[in-house]
């Protein structure tokens, strides 16, 4: 979705020139000395025994002999555009205890910083260090902390980086061992595709292994995770072992699990035959002015606040706060936002946090982002008691999307990690989560001519990138409302191209998601229909808010293909969907902004 209005704000520049500043003020304060009896406990600090210990984001490390600091070898990393080329090691530590981390870079943007403290996680960085500088930060653990993880990156299409002689210092902790088998599992309400399961945690473990009939299928940090991938009607075995730095546990006990015949699947059933589905801009201020929850109109069947965004591309760590009032003057206060979120919801509405937006991307690249992915929404949605999440991914959230070719089985890791976070957050809030996804048609509908890695004469190969994840979910999906906006034309199953504005362009992308079709022309590998309550239309409210803008008789038209087969201009649909969910719009204060010419054209023609 677009913001149109003030630019983004530049909350980590100035956290850097802030530090920066302080740095040559002499205000930084330094790493506290170490205690005589403290030892050096990082594992090849050096990296004179290649990258043992260590484990180096996306095969970006590498070890060199020049430039060094001290001995024979150097680490060298090197960030992609989507990649800060992250190294880290988890070290064994003492509870309670004071550590200091150093190391000497070398490069453009280099970071040094430990995480999993117990108590604050640090870091610190240097720009541009043309020589070996010595980087230095300090922390304390906490009271039950017995590992934490060092780590280096650089920064995302910055030149390589260069590292050399790290140590962490400090009492060392207890020697590790082989943790026990997790205790406790057990599998939660399966659908066709997909078996939920959980476990108890094992003392001493830093991650576990899934196993189903025998065979390892997933490796995470916490204790939870669901398989997907599997066959209907088909019953599983499943087990769970705990690993950390000593070695691997045996498998707990077996648990086993049949999944369902399929054709059902997604939650919030409740929704009425016929909603209304607009995005909120609660975050964040633009020409459309800003609209209190308590101000939305009950035309809204469900309403996405935009948006939970990220503190970084790679992080997974999402943050919601309501718009600062010197940006939004009349913004309601946070107590009232909560308690105008409940009226709606006694009122039968659905009050969701979309993630993403034009400006937030999203990369979980790593099963450490998509965990923090789902720990930081389940905080989101239990904050303000919220009704499920919208997936409003844009742009490069799924770029890395470049080497699979079979959207029935991704392995491209921000493709399987999005998935998975968002099936353990479907088992944890159970059956009336309601989850919506906002793709634009070029990462759904052009799939139809391009997905994968192959030869495209110069096509984009992302195109289709959210097909694997769409059907992955499509059990637990309520609704999808591709944005049918801010679009290049895009070929229907006529194989003649639409363009936006237009009753075509909706009738025809619509029919693509309610008949079904193939990938990149391949007849072997055809995407299935959706069920028409999961879809709904997406359409921009005014001309303001989105190239595409559709006129309300050019919408009436297209609701009367779809529903009726009449007005149905020159493309002809592959079948009737009087069932057809609705309507989605970007954006609530667009539409307040033009009128409510979009929700009173809804409201008339479904009769509300």
């Amino acid at each position: 979705m677009e913001r149109t209005g003030p630019p983004a704000r530049f909350t980590g520049i100035l956290a850097v020139c802030s530090a920066a500043l302080m740095a040559a003020a002499g205000l930084v304060a330094t790493a506290p000395a170490a205690q005589a009896a403290d030892t050096d406990l990082a594992r090849n600090g050096g990296f004179e025994a290649g990258l043992d210990g260590w484990t180096c984001s996306g095969g970006s490390g590498a070890v060199v002999s020049s430039p060094v600091h001290g001995g024979a070898k150097a680490l060298k990393a090197t960030p992609a555009g989507s990649d800060n080329a992250r190294c880290s090691q988890t070290v064994t530590v003492k509870p309670d205890s004071a550590y200091t981390l150093e190391a000497f870079v070398q490069g453009g943007y280099v970071y040094l910083g430990a995480s999993g403290t117990g108590t604050t996680d640090v870091s610190t960085w240097t720009q541009s260090a043309g020589s070996y500088t010595k980087l230095g930060t300090s922390f304390r653990t906490g009271p039950s902390t017995t590992s934490v993880t060092v780590y280096t990156h650089g920064w995302y299409g910055t030149p390589a980086y260069h590292v050399d002689d790290l140590s962490l210092v400090g009492p060392g902790g207890a020697p590790a061992t082989v943790p026990a088998a997790p205790g406790g599992l057990r599998a939660g309400s399966p659908t066709s595709s997909s078996v939920p399961l959980n476990w108890t945690a094992s003392a001493g473990a830093t991650g576990y292994h899934v196993y189903r009939d025998g065979a390892k299928v997933l490796s995470v940090s916490g204790t939870s995770a669901t398989v997907t991938g599997l066959a209907a009607s088909t019953a599983y075995s499943f087990q769970v072992s705990a690993v950390n730095e000593a070695g691997e546990s045996p498998k707990s006990a077996a648990v086993s699990a049949t999944t369902t015949q399929g054709g059902g699947g997604g939650g919030g059933g409740d929704l009425p035959a016929h909603a209304l589905v607009g995005y909120l801009h609660s975050s964040f201020a633009n020409g459309s002015g800003y609209t209190r929850m308590a101000d939305v109109p009950d035309s809204w069947d469900v309403i996405n606040l935009a948006f939970g965004e990220p503190t970084s591309v790679t992080s997974g760590d999402i943050r919601f706060s309501l718009c600062p009032v010197a940006e939004c003057p009349g913004v309601e206060t946070e107590a009232e936002f909560k308690a105008a979120i409940k009226v709606k919801q006694a009122a039968g509405k659905k009050v969701l946090i979309s993630i993403g937006g034009q400006n937030g991307q999203v990369q979980l690249n790593s099963t450490a982002a998509r965990d923090t992915f789902v720990s930081s929404v389940s905080r989101i949605i239990d904050t303000y008691g919220l009704d499920g999440l919208d997936i409003d991914f844009e742009g490069h959230s799924l770029s890395l999307n470049t080497g699979d070719t079979d959207f029935r089985s991704p392995t491209t890791p921000v493709i399987v990690n999005l998935i998975s976070a968002v099936k353990t957050l479907k088992a944890k809030y159970g059956d009336d989560f309601v989850l919506t996804m906002a793709p634009e048609t070029f990462f759904v509908q052009l799939g139809y001519q391009y997905y994968g890695s192959g030869p495209w004469g110069g096509q984009d190969p992302r195109a289709g990138a959210y097909l694997p994840v769409i059907h992955a979910l499509r059990d637990d999906l309520t609704l999808l409302h591709v944005q049918d906006y801010n679009s290049g034309s895009i070929m229907g199953l006529d194989n003649q191209y639409h363009s936006m504005g237009g009753a075509d362009f909706h009738i025809a992308m619509t029919d693509m998601l309610l008949t079904g079709f193939p990938v990149a022309g391949d007849r072997t590998k055809v995407f299935p229909a959706l069920r028409p309550e999961q879809v709904a239309i997406g359409l921009p409210a005014s001309t303001q808010a989105g190239n595409g803008h559709t006129s309300p008789a050019e919408v009436t038209k297209a609701l009367n293909c779809l529903t009726k087969k009449t007005d149905c201009g020159s493309y002809q649909t592959h079948g009737t969907w009087p069932a057809l969910r609705g309507l989605m719009t970007w954006s609530i204060n667009w539409d307040r902004f033009n009128n409510w010419e979009f929700s009173k054209n809804f409201d008339s023609y479904f009769g509300n």
